[in-house]
């Protein structure tokens, strides 16, 4: 079995930033899939950006150019760097570790809210 755990987030104003982690306990980042999603008040889980093993992004459009998805396969952690956030950014954000078709992990979630 394998732990997602993220970290980071919080509440921010308009325009602020935050950086979120996700520490995996095993040895996976490099050879899955590591994903960021979130869930906005009442809405349904959506895909925020996608990092592969061999190292390619992938993003949703409401976010490209202001977020950045990275990992560090030494410390087997994933980041999510948001800048220039924005309200309809508020949302609960999840973690997930696709190493194989067979496989699929997810973190608990980590609140992000951006208001003033």
């Amino acid at each position: 079995q394998v732990q997602l755990v993220e970290s980071g987030g919080g509440l921010v104003q308009p325009g602020g930033s935050l950086r979120l982690s996700c520490a995996t306990s095993r040895n996976i980042v490099s050879i899955s899939t590591m994903g960021w999603y979130r869930r906005p008040p009442g809405k349904e889980r959506e895909l925020v950006a996608q990092i592969f093993s061999g190292g390619s992004t992938n993003y949703a459009d409401s976010v490209r150019g202001r977020f950045t998805i990275s990992r560090d396969n030494a410390k087997n952690t994933v980041y999510l760097q948001m800048n220039s956030l924005k309200p309809e950014d508020t949302a609960v954000y999840y973690c997930n570790a696709v190493p194989s078709f067979r496989y699929n992990y997810w973190g608990q979630g980590i609140q992000v809210t951006v208001s003033s």
